[in-house]
């Protein structure tokens, strides 16, 4: 699976919109859904992203330890980004 985090910051976190009440990351089943994304984003005048591989269940299972919100995004959703 595949997150994005802002480029030059890999250290501060993953990319994960506030959705509802909570904030939500995305793990993309496919890189070209994560590429996509990050350019919708970067057409709303977010910063540049960077890609980032992670393992599938270890992504969830960290997720799921800490209380996080995530979505697998398959190639059949379609994610809006929202306004910066």
């Amino acid at each position: 699976m595949f997150l994005l985090t802002v480029a030059g910051k890999e250290d501060e976190g993953a990319y994960a919109p506030n959705v509802g009440k909570n904030n939500v990351l995305y793990l993309f089943e496919d890189e070209e859904d994560a590429i996509r994304h990050a350019n919708l984003l970067m057409a709303e005048d977010y910063p540049e992203m960077k890609i980032i591989e992670v393992e599938d269940e270890l992504a969830m299972q960290i997720c799921e330890e800490h209380g996080y919100t995530y979505c697998v995004v398959t190639p059949d959703d379609i994610i809006i980004p929202p306004k910066a």
